[in-house]
C-alpha cells in the first residue's frame, strides 16, 4: 500500500480550484509541490485505459457520466474501478452515488488548470 500523500487539485470543500495547479511551463520552473501535483496529475492520465475513461467522462452529454455507460474499455468492472478511484485521488475526477450508480465528472476548473499548465507563452499573450 502506498503512503504517498495525496495533492488535490480542486478544493475538497467547493470543489473549486483554489489556485492553478502550477504555472504555465513556459512562465518560470516549478516548485517542487507544483511539479509534483503535475506530476501525480499526468501519471493518472498516462494509462491508456485511464485516458480513455477520463475522455469518456469529460466528452458526456451533461457533463457527467454513470459508470454503467463508460466502463466498456475492453477490460473487468474492478479494473474499470481501480482506473477510476486513480483519476479521483489525482483530482481529475469527482463522484456522486445516486442510488446504486456512481456518477463522474470532470470539472471545469480542473480542465482549465490543465490548459494553463501547457500553455506557452506566445499563447498566453
Amino acid at each position: 500500500m502506498s503512503n504517498a500523500k495525496v495533492l488535490p487539485l480542486v478544493d475538497p470543500v467547493d470543489g473549486q480550484v483554489d489556485a492553478p495547479c502550477c504555472p504555465p511551463v513556459t512562465e518560470r520552473p516549478m516548485t517542487a509541490l507544483e511539479a509534483e501535483t503535475a506530476a501525480r496529475m499526468f501519471k493518472a492520465l498516462g494509462d491508456p485505459v485511464r485516458l480513455r475513461l477520463f475522455s469518456a467522462v469529460a466528452s458526456h452529454e451533461g457533463g457527467e457520466a454513470c459508470v454503467c455507460d463508460i466502463s466498456d474499455v475492453g477490460v473487468s468492472q474492478p479494473t474499470v474501478s481501480h482506473h477510476l478511484k486513480k483519476l479521483k485521488e489525482a483530482g481529475l475526477l469527482t463522484s456522486e452515488r445516486r442510488g446504486t450508480w456512481v456518477y463522474y465528472r470532470v470539472e471545469p476548473s480542473v480542465l482549465a488548470a490543465m490548459g494553463r499548465l501547457l500553455v506557452g507563452s506566445s499563447a498566453a499573450a
